[in-house]
């Protein structure tokens, strides 16, 4: 073998040549002998056969059938290197003859077969025959290059050439798969010398033929050698020490299935369910399998064309993602399965996973169809993220439901999953988007405490991912056990420490203190602790019950402010016209932060929508919240229509006719994570959105979202609407119950001490000035004139009419009550404003008696 590698190209080949020659006459006896003396003199042996392929591959100047990326060949070797020297005997003559002349030859897309050669072309300068050309080039052209050489010959001969080398290398291709197919016929036998653990001379050469540009020939051979290999040796090649050589098999039949040719695609569908069928066989599931194909697609999605231009100047998928679709898809379709094995010359039970003693048929088609839909949301992610391209610097919304989307297609891959993750919390911080970027850093940690604690490797328990959810809802629960177990070559959870998960969760404290969300944060803490407490690191725990006193306090202020806290401010934005593709006639919610007002984001996504439509297409704004019918609208022109929403309350009721304000919302600092959201919308019977009170209707429209806020993206799509409408008394007698239940609210609402009397004090002031004063009676007074007096009041149900009545006098009494409570709460400075509340209950108290004479009585 030294003597072997020190020799030129050609040399080597010509002693591959009389190497092939023997092989090719020896019985199969003679030929298993050669590998029965010593596994070093075996792995030898297909070292020289990997040489072949390697020697022998024939590389087209144009597109070819290549598994391989394209490589650049160095001058005076590979595709312009001479096949042979005149140095071989005749006998080997006599086999590059019959290789170069094999009946399966292939003949290249626009070209010839050698009988379609004129033997007009024959002339002095060209002579006919090859060898005379190639003899006369040569000696004509000493020191000059092969490729020099080659470009010198006649266009025909020069075809002539590139098909007598392809049919030469597809011999050799041929014969080197006989000889696995011998091989693994004996080492099912034990009869040889080799590896047995690994069979690693089987999957060196299995690795070297698919690495290199085979012709058609090949492949139609070599599916029937793959199904018998794995038959024989299945249990061997697809256990973990063989992890390598699976993925690079899985990668290459991939990419076959990317292939323009029709039979050489279908064969590598045929070569995926051999796989899927082996691990039904060994391990009774595709978990593992479904791992390794997930990461070996993300590799080839980086390598091959993702998008192309259209004619138009709009990008589109390519030609090669259509094709990697279709043979996806095709891979769960029973209905074709047999068909497709005939036409492989494969049994049509290869597909069949009964083990000996048994008649239990492993194979699963409904889990090889979730093999190919999570292949598909892999596929479907990584092109709808390519296509974005440029506008993901637009459109930050999009930007990232597409991280989002990528990390939910990866997400049976920790490694993937967490990957993009943390690309989507990079682009919520640019964003400043900080609760958004804090639920990924909760994701992130979420998948690391899953994998920790289904191996039992940390201080955390299932009740401790059970209480991260309760942060995050959306933390993934596709990670399976077996997903997590599944460690492949360079991938795997036992990279997943404690430490790291720590880290993560700081980053979620951080980012969370950010968006003052301080009840997450004191949550995130709570996880951390347990960690430094199996440690016994007291000056971390010092540090973490610090930092959760500062929290509760941030809490504690929060609750107390008489300026109701809001987070976040959410829009409904409803999506209509064909221009904007998908999502034509959806709803979504967003989630914005607290000082963007309804003209800040109607102002963004004009300008993000404007910036995707073409010349003839034009963008509306709808600016109001009534109902739209998308068959009413113009073509051609897009529709935004954009409504503040209000994020409900756990504990809420929808059915209420009460007004909503925001010291309800702001009620239990605890209760931030929201998946229901309402607006209300005035309308008349006679079509004005504004009437009298006694005309003013009032729609409420209740929206469900696919989660709930804060969650990974800053929108998420509404999956249910509902609405229910409130009539002018309804309204009336709602609006009185609201400024009811928010003065008892103050004055019920627990004090834990003296220092909270001010703020108390401060909140009982406004809701009072805004419920007695004289100045702003006209909303109870105009109740009573509107439904009281007059025709309205003829038109009431004696039900109604004592609902009403009830309201009013228990808005009074309250307010008496509340009075009492203020003048207890004052010092001589609020003296003149408590005066004039007593005066403005005073003259409350006598204008509704001309309505509601018991009311002197009641009061």
């Amino acid at each position: 073998m030294p003597v072997f590698y020190n020799l030129s190209t050609t040399q080597k080949r010509d002693v591959l040549i009389c190497a092939l020659q023997i092989i090719r006459n020896l019985d199969d006896m003679s030929l298993t002998k050669a590998w029965q003396q010593s596994v070093a003199r075996t792995r030898l042996f297909f070292k020289l056969l990997e040489e072949c392929l390697v020697l022998f591959e024939f590389k087209k100047a144009t597109e070819g059938l290549s598994t391989a990326p394209p490589s650049v060949t160095a001058e005076g070797d590979g595709l312009f290197s001479p096949k042979y020297s005149d140095l071989l005997s005749p006998a080997v003559h006599e086999y590059i003859n019959e290789a170069s002349r094999q009946e399966n030859r292939v003949m290249p897309e626009n070209g010839y077969l050698w009988q379609r050669l004129s033997p007009q072309i024959s002339s002095p300068s060209q002579p006919y025959s090859l060898r005379e050309a190639l003899a006369q080039a040569h000696s004509s052209r000493m020191g000059a290059s092969s490729r020099a050489m080659r470009e010198s010959l006649h266009p025909i001969l020069r075809q002539k050439l590139e098909l007598w080398e392809e049919n030469l290398s597809a011999s050799v291709s041929l014969q080197v798969l006989e000889i696995v197919e011998k091989f693994s016929e004996a080492a099912s036998i034990h009869s040889i010398a080799t590896d047995y653990l690994k069979l690693d001379c089987i999957t060196a050469i299995v690795m070297a033929c698919l690495s290199r540009n085979q012709p058609v020939a090949f492949w139609k051979a070599f599916l029937p050698v793959f199904n018998n290999l794995f038959n024989r040796h299945g249990g061997t090649l697809m256990v973990r020490e063989n992890d390598r050589f699976l993925k690079q098999v899985a990668f290459y039949l991939l990419r076959l299935a990317v292939f323009r040719n029709e039979s050489i695609r279908r064969r590598a569908v045929i070569g995926l369910q051999i796989l899927i069928r082996n691990s039904f066989y060994n391990f009774q599931s595709t978990a593992r399998l479904r791992v390794m194909l997930t990461i070996t697609l993300s590799e080839l999605m980086s390598d091959i064309q993702v998008t192309q231009m259209r004619s138009d100047g709009c990008m589109e998928e390519s030609g090669e993602i259509g094709r990697l679709r279709k043979s996806l898809v095709e891979l769960a379709q029973e209905n074709i399965a047999h068909d497709r094995l005939r036409e492989c010359s494969i049994s049509i039970s290869a597909l069949d996973a009964v083990t000996e003693g048994s008649r239990e048929n492993r194979w699963r088609w409904g889990e090889v169809r979730e093999v190919s839909m999570a292949l598909l949301r892999a596929l479907d992610a990584g092109t709808e993220h390519a296509l974005l391209g440029p506008m993901l610097g637009v459109d930050k919304y999009a930007a990232a439901e597409s991280y989002h989307s990528l990390a939910w297609a990866y997400a049976h891959v920790p490694d993937l999953h967490i990957m993009w993750l943390l690309h989507l919390c990079d682009a919520h911080q640019e964003m400043q988007s900080w609760a958004e970027a804090a639920q990924c850093a909760v994701a992130v940690a979420g998948v690391i405490m899953q994998a920790l604690v289904g191996r039992s490797d940390a201080v955390w328990g299932k009740e401790h991912v059970d209480a991260l959810k309760k942060i995050c809802p959306m933390v993934s629960d596709l990670l399976t056990s077996d997903s997590l177990a599944a460690e492949v070559e360079g991938y795997g959870a036992s990279k997943l420490t404690v430490d790291s998960a720590v880290k993560y969760l700081q980053l979620a404290n951080k980012l969370f203190s950010q968006a003052e969300l301080f009840h997450f944060c004191a949550g995130i803490l709570e996880l951390i602790i347990p960690v430094y407490k199996s440690r016994y690191a007291y000056g971390q725990l010092a540090k973490c019950h610090t930092s959760l006193t500062g929290i509760y306090e941030a809490i504690l202020d929060q609750e107390s402010s008489p300026i109701p806290f809001i987070d976040a401010t959410y829009y409904r934005v409803g999506f209509y016209g064909e221009c904007l593709g998908k999502l034509n006639k959806k709803e979504y919610v967003y989630r914005e932060a607290r000082d963007v007002r309804l003209g800040d984001i109607m102002e963004k996504l004009s300008h993000i929508y404007e910036s995707k439509l073409d010349g003839d297409h034009t963008l509306h704004i709808i600016p109001d919240s009534r109902h739209v019918n998308a068959d009413e609208l113009q073509p051609g022109v897009c529709y935004l229509q954009i409504t503040s929403v209000d994020p409900v309350m756990e504990d809420e009721d929808l059915e209420s006719r009460k007004e909503r304000v925001a010291s309800h919302l702001s009620a239990s600092i605890r209760a931030r994570v929201f998946d229901h959201f309402l607006f209300d919308t005035p309308f008349t019977k006679n079509g004005k959105t504004q009437g009298g009170l006694e005309d003013q209707w009032k729609r409420r429209t209740v929206l469900e979202t696919e989660g709930s806020f804060p969650a990974l993206v800053n929108r998420l799509l509404v999956v249910k609407s509902q609405s229910r409408e409130f009539s002018p008394i309804e309204n009336a007698i709602g609006m009185i119950e609201t400024r009811t239940a928010a003065l008892r609210n103050e004055l019920e609402e627990p004090r834990s001490s003296e220092g909270d009397q001010l703020p108390r004090l401060q909140s009982l002031q406004r809701i009072l000035q805004g419920s007695v004063a004289v100045q702003v009676n006209s909303g109870v007074l105009g109740v009573c004139t509107a439904f009281l007096s007059g025709e309205p009041a003829t038109r009431l149900r004696s039900q109604e009419l004592q609902q009403l009545i009830a309201a009013l006098l228990e808005f009074m009494a309250v307010c008496k009550r509340a009075i009492r409570v203020h003048s207890r709460l004052i010092g001589e400075e609020d003296q003149d404003f408590h005066s004039q509340l007593v005066n403005g209950f005073q003259s409350l108290t006598a204008e509704l008696s001309h309505y509601i004479p018991a009311i002197l009585s009641e009061l």
